[in-house]
C-alpha cells in the first residue's frame, strides 16, 4: 500500500528504511504519515490558490494555471502583463506539478520528482519599493539549492520560505530577520537550512506559514501534534505567552483539550486547526471576529470555536484576519474581516454584498450547490492586499469572490468594478 504512494514509489531501498524508522518501526506507521500528508495538504488533487494580487491553479493531470496581478512576473509567462483570463504556464509543458505556493509576488511549484520552479520577485518583503528588478523571473525556475532535497510542500511567509522533504523533514530559507527559524546563519542567507530543534528527529506531514511565523503538524506513532516558531505577538504561537520562538515548540494545549491535529492553516496573525472529531480550534489576533469566539480579543492558547459545535469540519483556512471552515458535507462557513466582500455573505440589510464584520462562524449560503459539494477553500493571506477567495469542489469546479481589480479572480469584471461580492464559477475544469 505505501508503494502505491506517488512520492513513495521513486526511493530507494535505503531511504525507505530512513523513513520507516522516522515513522515508528513499520510499514503501517509509514502508510498513516503517507495519507496524513495527502490529506492535510491535497496531494495528488488539484488545488487552488488565492495569492496576495495573484492566483494559481493546478489539475488533476499536473497543469499550471495562473492569472491576476503580474508586475513582477508571478504569473511565470515571460512578460510582465496581468492577465484576468486563467491561462497555462507553457513553459513547464512535460513536467507535472502536484503541489504549488504562492507568496507576495512570487509563486513556487513542486513536481511529482519533489523538484521546485519559483518565479516573481527573487527578494523579500510586502512591498514592491526598492525592488532589485535584476532579480525578477518571469518564467518558471529550478531552485538549484534544493536539488538535493525531494520537496513535498512549500509555504510562504513574508519574511521567509519553508519546504517539507519526503521524509518529513523542514527547511528554511530568507528569514531576513533575527528570528531565523532556527538556524544560525546570515541574515538574507538564501540557502535551505533544516529546522533545528526538537523536529530534527519527529516527521512532519504539512507545514503553513503566516506573516512571519510558521506552524507544522508533526508525525508520531502516537498521534499528532502542532508545533510552531517565529514571532509571538498576539499570542499567534499558542503557546500560553506573546513571546518569540527561535526554535519550534510544541502547543501543548491540544493535549489539555484532548484534540487531535489533523489539519492546520497560519493566517498572517491567527492561527487554525482541525481535529480529528472535526472541532476546530483558533487562536492569535482576534480583530475583526477572526477567531469565532463572538468578540475580537486576543487568544495566546488554542480554543475551540463553540459555535461549530455541532458542525464535524473537515477543512479549514486562514486568512488576514479571515476565516473559513468546511464541513464534511460541504457546507461553508465563514468569519472575521468582511471589508473586501471575501466572506462570500452576499447580502446586508439593504439588499447589497455585506461588509459587516462577522464575529461568530456564519453558513455561506451562497456557496450550497446543487449535485456539488465544496471540498477546498483558499483566500488571501496578506496584510498589504485585499482578500479574494476561492472555494473549489469535488466535481472540480472553481467559484471566486472578493477583490479583483488584478484579474486575480478569474473573472472579467465590468469597468470600474473592482471586486464581486456573490461567488461565480471560473472557466477554467481542475478535474
Amino acid at each position: 500500500m505505501c508503494q502505491e504512494r506517488t512520492i513513495f514509489k521513486p526511493m530507494s531501498f535505503e531511504e525507505r528504511e530512513v523513513l520507516k524508522q522516522r515513522c515508528g518501526g513499520s510499514w503501517k506507521l509509514v502508510l498513516r504519515f503517507l495519507l496524513a500528508g495527502e490529506y492535510c495538504s491535497r496531494r495528488e488533487k488539484s488545488q487552488m490558490l488565492a495569492g496576495p494580487g495573484h492566483s494559481v491553479a493546478v489539475t488533476s493531470k499536473g497543469e499550471v494555471y495562473t492569472f491576476g496581478s503580474n508586475s513582477l512576473g508571478q504569473l511565470g509567462h515571460g512578460t510582465l502583463v496581468d492577465e484576468w483570463k486563467p491561462r497555462p504556464v507553457r513553459s513547464l509543458q512535460g513536467i507535472k506539478i502536484v503541489q504549488a505556493a504562492v507568496g507576495a509576488s512570487r509563486t513556487m511549484l513542486i513536481s511529482d520528482t519533489g523538484r521546485v520552479y519559483a518565479f516573481g520577485k527573487d527578494t523579500f518583503g510586502e512591498t514592491e519599493f526598492g525592488v532589485d528588478w535584476s532579480k525578477l523571473l518571469t518564467t518558471p525556475q529550478l531552485i538549484e539549492s534544493l536539488k538535493n532535497v525531494f520537496v513535498v510542500q512549500a509555504s510562504i511567509g513574508n519574511f521567509f520560505t519553508a519546504v517539507l522533504s519526503r521524509e518529513g523533514r523542514v527547511y528554511t530559507f530568507s528569514w531576513g530577520s533575527d528570528e531565523r527559524l532556527g538556524h544560525h546563519t546570515q541574515l538574507n542567507d538564501v540557502e535551505p537550512h533544516q529546522l533545528k530543534g526538537p523536529l530534527e528527529n519527529i516527521p512532519v506531514v504539512q507545514i503553513s506559514a503566516g506573516h512571519c511565523y510558521l506552524l507544522a503538524l508533526a508525525y508520531a506513532p502516537r498521534g499528532m501534534s502542532v508545533y510552531s516558531v517565529g514571532c509571538g505577538l498576539g499570542g499567534k504561537l499558542g503557546h500560553g505567552t506573546r513571546s518569540d520562538e527561535k526554535y519550534p515548540k510544541l502547543i501543548e494545549e491540544f493535549h489539555t483539550l484532548n484534540l487531535q491535529p489533523v489539519m492546520i492553516s497560519a493566517g498572517s496573525w491567527h492561527a487554525a486547526v482541525v481535529g480529528q472529531d472535526g472541532r476546530v480550534c483558533t487562536w492569535g489576533w482576534g480583530r475583526h471576529g477572526c477567531l469565532g469566539h463572538g468578540n475580537e480579543d486576543c487568544a495566546i492558547a488554542p480554543k475551540v470555536v463553540e459555535a461549530l459545535s455541532q458542525v464535524k469540519v473537515a477543512h479549514v483556512a486562514t486568512g488576514d484576519y479571515t476565516t473559513f471552515a468546511v464541513s464534511e458535507d460541504g457546507n461553508v462557513y465563514s468569519f472575521g474581516n468582511g471589508e473586501s466582500l471575501s466572506l462570500g455573505h452576499a447580502t446586508g440589510a439593504d439588499g447589497q454584498p455585506s461588509r459587516e464584520n462577522v464575529l461568530i462562524p456564519k453558513l455561506v449560503t451562497s456557496l450550497k450547490l446543487e449535485k456539488e459539494k465544496v471540498v477546498q477553500i483558499s483566500l488571501t493571506n496578506s496584510v498589504y492586499w485585499n482578500g479574494h477567495t476561492f472555494a473549489l469542489t469535488d466535481n472540480g469546479n472553481v467559484y471566486a469572490f472578493g477583490s479583483g481589480d488584478k484579474g486575480q479572480l478569474g473573472i472579467q469584471l465590468d469597468v470600474q468594478q473592482m471586486e464581486r461580492g456573490n461567488p461565480e464559477q471560473v472557466e477554467i475544469d481542475l478535474s
